[in-house]
């Protein structure tokens, strides 16, 4: 497996590291110090791996949401970007508790939950508005989303009535 390395190896991949992200770069020697290290299989699965860790990493940030309050005095924030895992946190963040009115709806309109971690994030916002006496609101929720939020035994409501229903293109003819 050495000589395979060494015969694959380039110097100019030396060169690289000045055109390509930093990460690639970072993926490219670990995955080659591994396969020196151990084989290619295990490199190989050690990049996939550090690799989805990094795009997950970088989605993390880009979660944010925009609030305005209504007619009727409710906030509303309209949620952007996904929901899961890696952006979790930075989720819980985006909410001021103290300050918003008794009233708030979380719009997730541009946004898509993906992971439990993300139904707890949910979860934990409830808890937090509940404790304050205030009720959360939750709009444009994928059937899945709603249906694990209701075996959970939810603490929010959501907003079925304004929901679209979502529908997966499909290739059979009616």
């Amino acid at each position: 497996m050495f000589m395979v390395v060494i015969g694959t190896f380039e110097w100019a991949t030396f060169d690289l590291a000045r055109r390509v992200p930093k990460k690639d770069f970072f993926i490219i020697v670990l995955v080659t110090i591994v396969t020196v290290m151990t084989d290619l299989a295990i490199a190989v699965i050690t990049g996939v791996i550090v690799s989805a860790l990094i795009f997950a990493w970088d989605h993390a940030k880009h979660i944010y949401a925009a609030s305005h309050v209504d007619a009727n005095g409710t906030k509303v924030y309209q949620v952007n970007g996904p929901l899961f895992f890696g952006s979790a946190a930075r989720f819980l963040e985006l909410f001021d508790v103290d300050a918003d009115p008794s009233d708030v709806i979380i719009d997730f309109a541009q946004s898509r939950v993906t992971d439990h971690s993300a139904i707890d994030a949910i979860e934990t916002i409830a808890e937090r508005y509940a404790k304050a006496g205030k009720t959360v609101h939750l709009r444009h929720l994928s059937q899945d989303c709603r249906a694990l939020l209701t075996r959970a035994g939810s603490l929010v409501e959501i907003n079925h009535i304004e929901d679209p229903t979502y529908k997966v293109a499909s290739d059979t003819l009616a």
